[in-house]
């Protein structure tokens, strides 16, 4: 019924993913080919890879020089439709991207990136056998290091074992975790040029957009001043006992404007690049996507880097 609906209003090519990385694949030949717009139906992980194959290593090209993007929220969370104020719902996030498209409206949004090192081992598998290769990534709402970014890694592992991603695995996920992750030795520290560094961070949320996340209808917003028009906020803990954390969840729970208050509370707003660097591996995720440990991840704002119809 998607699909015929969108057909009747734009000429339109459908395409599956078949696997991890297809929608990166698909939107770059869409890219290449010159086409309009590219559609995407599925949850944040499939927009995440539809629009790094949009952007393809390419942030300074104009947006209007590729492809907008059309979002249908098709996951469980949907962080990123609902947060350009689409309808966390397939058909009506659909009607509401007809009359953006009837109307002409598109809305040129800012994006983060992260660099990293991946050490690739040798043919033996053994230390120092093989060599650091750059990675550089896209995103559309949020980047994580610590304790967050080891529960997307728990999830993603009972996911794989047939669970479903509903806010409940999520929740239940975080509580059991958190008597199990280190809470006693910081890795983090936050660098920024010609700034004194900011160390003993625990767990670091890097924010594109406000939400950072959803709990069902709930919105949970450690980071509200965040926006797709601005540069990227931070908010980093540097104490991870009960207390702390119960109070920092109770500030950050359903629509908010004022920042989480607290001594133990790193917080940056509208930050072009920064460096979180790490005294040993520590789990990193982007957009809800696990992508291992690492010791540095640097972060970028790339303003105005893609349209929207919305």
């Amino acid at each position: 019924m998607l699909i015929r609906a969108l057909g009747a209003a734009m000429d339109l090519t459908v395409e599956e993913t078949a696997y991890r990385g297809h929608a990166t694949a698909l939107a770059g030949t869409a890219h290449a080919k010159g086409f309009d717009a590219v559609a995407v139906l599925g949850g944040d992980g499939t927009i995440n890879e539809t629009v790094n194959g949009l952007l393809d290593g390419q942030p300074e090209v104009d947006a209007s020089g590729r492809p907008a993007l059309v979002v249908i929220p098709g996951g469980s969370a949907n962080v990123f439709a609902r947060a350009l104020g689409l309808p966390n719902n397939a058909v009506e996030a659909t009607g509401a991207v007809l009359e953006a498209l009837r109307e002409g409206r598109r809305r040129t949004i800012g994006l983060g990136q992260a660099i990293w090192h991946d050490e690739v081992s040798g043919p033996d598998g053994g230390a120092g056998a093989g060599s650091d290769h750059t990675r550089s990534r896209y995103f559309t709402f949020c980047a994580g290091l610590g304790y967050d970014a080891e529960v997307v890694r728990a999830v993603e592992g009972l996911r794989s074992a047939g669970l479903r991603a509903m806010p409940a695995l999520y929740v239940n996920t975080a509580v059991r975790h958190f008597f199990v992750t280190d809470r006693t030795r910081p890795a983090l520290r936050l660098r920024r040029p010609n700034r004194p560094d900011e160390d003993g961070i625990f767990m670091a949320i890097v924010s594109n957009t406000a939400p950072w996340t959803y709990a069902g209808p709930r919105p949970i917003n450690p980071t509200p001043w965040a926006g797709f028009d601005t540069g990227l906020d931070v908010l980093g803990l540097r104490k991870l006992n009960l207390p702390t954390v119960l109070g920092f969840v109770r500030q950050i729970i359903g629509e908010r404007s004022a920042l989480p208050r607290g001594k133990r509370l790193v917080q940056l707003h509208d930050e072009d690049e920064f460096t979180l660097l790490a005294t040993r591996p520590v789990a990193f995720q982007l957009d809800g996507d696990y992508l291992g440990e690492h010791e540095w991840v640097v972060f970028r704002a790339i303003p105005d880097a893609l349209q929207v119809l919305v």
